[in-house]
């Protein structure tokens, strides 16, 4: 099959929607993380590793890895058939392969259509479901793929212990606004920064929340401490990183915020799509000890250090 190509525009909030079945339910990805899609092929165990790793197989000489997400989501195996298809994904700079049973078709919604499940239905901090939309009628599961990677081979998520490499570092009273939907992955990034001595952040669930404090105080006389730089994720339920970097950066007081859009979704692609919108810096998920030298860079460049 054809490569998928991102057909969005820039800033608009939307977001397409891939639908999958397994064992007949529902589930959905951003597009923006396929790659291709491809009939299942043979798969080279690997001994001792996470019981949903199917093991590794290398289409067109790149190899990588298989999760069998039937097996993940259910802890059911079922029969591997022909018809099974392989979701070929690249998302925090990887090249994953999930198994699925069929591939239905693609939906462009808003992300203002995207709920965020309750905690009735998650487990522990932050479920595998990442939102809920409703595709022609359905309702599909959209699933937290980083956080299913990160839970199999957690040495490819978000490391702590980068920040300690960057030697001593100083307290800094800047207030940080940071715009993550994860409950986990707003934990590690907090953790990171505030080891790094970024202790004033400000944290909430959507672009939509950011947004909306972002107006409550921008005419205030106090601004720039209270938004002193902005961190984004692009893929958040109610708006977007996107959505949320082309306002800021429409506006005429708040385009001055240095903006990090950070997600696993940085490619080729996106860069030209977070430039477009004005972006001052686009990162890579794992890359938290980066993420903090650029922050430390751009509040110097704002006279702030």
């Amino acid at each position: 099959m054809a490569d998928t190509e991102i057909l969005l525009e820039s800033g608009t909030n939307e977001i397409e929607i891939m639908q999958f079945t397994i064992f007949g339910e529902l589930y959905g990805i951003n597009v923006a993380k396929v790659r291709e899609i491809m009939m299942a092929d043979k798969v080279k165990p690997i001994p001792h590793s996470h019981e949903a790793v199917e093991g590794i197989f290398k289409p067109r000489e790149i190899l990588m890895t298989v999760i069998n997400l039937p097996k993940y989501l259910t802890g059911e195996v079922a029969d591997t058939k022909d018809r099974d298809l392989f979701i070929i994904t690249n998302f925090n700079k990887m090249d994953i392969a999930f198994r699925v049973h069929t591939v239905v078709g693609i939906s462009r919604i808003s992300w203002e259509d995207i709920q965020k499940p309750d905690k009735t239905i998650t487990s522990g901090d932050d479920g595998v479901a990442t939102g809920i939309a409703q595709c022609n009628g359905n309702l599909v599961t959209i699933l937290d793929f980083e956080k299913i990677v990160a839970e199999i081979a957690p040495e490819t998520s978000i490391q702590v212990e980068e920040i300690d490499k960057l030697g001593d570092r100083i307290a800094r009273e800047h207030s940080i606004i940071l715009a993550e939907d994860s409950i986990l992955l707003t934990k590690m990034i907090k953790d990171s920064l505030i080891r790094a001595g970024y202790a004033n952040i400000k944290n909430f669930n959507n672009g939509k929340e950011a947004w909306e404090y972002l107006l409550s105080v921008k005419n205030e006389p106090d601004f720039d401490d209270r938004a002193a730089l902005l961190i984004t994720d692009i893929e958040m339920p109610e708006m977007d990183g996107h959505r949320l970097t082309k306002l800021v950066k429409d506006d005429e007081i708040m385009k001055r915020i240095p903006i990090i859009i950070f997600s696993s979704l940085i490619n080729a692609e996106m860069r030209i799509k977070g430039k477009q919108l004005g972006a001052d810096e686009q990162l890579s998920k794992p890359e938290i000890g980066r993420l903090v030298q650029v922050m430390d860079r751009l509040l110097e460049e704002r006279g702030m250090m």
